[in-house]
């Protein structure tokens, strides 16, 4: 098979061809037909995950088909259409487990970071890391609802937002472009916030009811005077774009981070207070999440913006990805390679 193979931190992304591996007796082997290129793969690129192993192929948006089943495998078969997302895998021990919260797994695996991952054309996954595929999603569609819709989809979920509030998403971009989506078909009054006002017809388009220019207005003021937000989904990975919208929320309100900064955030505790709101952070999904979020998606005709992008075109992908260039998922289309 064909792997695009980080050999050592900070390296550039070598296509090699190696055996096709089986899977353990806990594992199935996944034939890839697409694999989404997210930023979080920088941690294997540049070595700034603690314990990686290399060399390393990453991908962490994985949808293709069974190929073969491990021993023990009950729950699936070949022939399945299936995903693996970030969640790769859970010890079912820890006390976090022993509760059910398997996404703070201890001992949680990785996909693509503690385990090779989807820029190949075939990887082996422990079952407990798959969801199924509804057939109607295109795999390329589907490969970022793996992480970045998992990820927005199941922060608002799991908010305290109910059909009819205000609900603001930041930014415009891989995360925010799926949470306005989401935001649209929940109900909520939905408010897109950017510092880029070209982007307004598109978060209208959308279904953004509300778009605020954070490059000319203060979208903690426009927050309030739409009657404040009960829900902020702040997906841009900047400080001062979260520090401009905790004065937006309203009573009981909740910013929730999905896109990480670089620095530290300074909230004016006094605004919480006022307002009894606050500020907190969501991550992914496990499986089962990743499997809502696919059927809902299916369900509302939720699909990412893509740019498609062969497996020997992994450099130029991961590029475009990290320099914020591509419109605004870039997915290695390992099929119609």
């Amino acid at each position: 098979m064909r792997a695009a193979v980080v050999p050592e931190a900070g390296a550039d992304f070598e296509l090699v061809e190696r055996p096709v591996p089986d899977p353990d007796p806990d594992e199935v082997r996944v034939a890839i037909d697409a694999c989404g290129v997210c930023h979080s793969d920088v941690f294997v690129k540049e070595g700034t995950f603690p314990g990686v192993s290399y060399p390393r192929t990453p991908g962490h948006e994985i949808v293709g088909r069974v190929d073969a089943v491990g021993d023990d495998v009950t729950a699936w078969s070949e022939g399945d259409r299936v995903g693996a997302g970030w969640h790769g895998g859970h010890c079912f021990t820890c006390e976090a487990c022993r509760r059910g919260d398997f996404l703070l797994c201890e001992n949680a695996d990785i996909t693509g970071v503690t385990f090779d991952g989807g820029y190949a054309e075939y990887a082996t996954v422990p079952t407990e890391a798959l969801a199924a595929v509804p057939e109607s999603l295109d795999a390329v569609d589907a490969a970022p609802l793996l992480c970045a819709g998992v990820t927005t989809y199941n922060a608002l979920r799991n908010s305290d937002a109910r059909p009819g509030d205000l609900v603001a998403v930041v930014g415009v971009g891989g995360l925010g472009h799926l949470g306005i989506q989401y935001a649209h078909a929940a109900g909520f009054e939905t408010v897109a916030i950017s510092r880029s006002p070209e982007k307004r017809e598109l978060a209208l388009d959308l279904g953004a009811d509300h778009f605020v220019d954070a490059s000319d207005d203060d979208p903690a003021e426009a927050l309030q005077e739409l009657g404040g937000a009960r829900v902020v989904l702040s997906t841009a990975p900047s400080a001062e774009a979260v520090e401009s919208v905790v004065g937006g929320l309203g009573a009981d309100g909740d910013l929730v981070a999905v896109g990480i900064p670089g620095e530290s955030v300074s909230v004016d505790v006094m605004d919480l207070v006022g307002t009894r709101s606050s500020v907190s952070g969501w991550g992914s999904g496990h499986a089962r999440d990743s499997q809502d979020t696919l059927e809902f998606s299916d369900l509302r005709d939720i699909t990412p913006v893509v740019e498609r992008f062969g497996l020997d075109e992994a450099d130029d992908a991961y590029d475009q990805m990290v320099s914020n260039e591509a419109r605004f998922r870039a997915v290695l289309d390992i099929a119609g390679d």
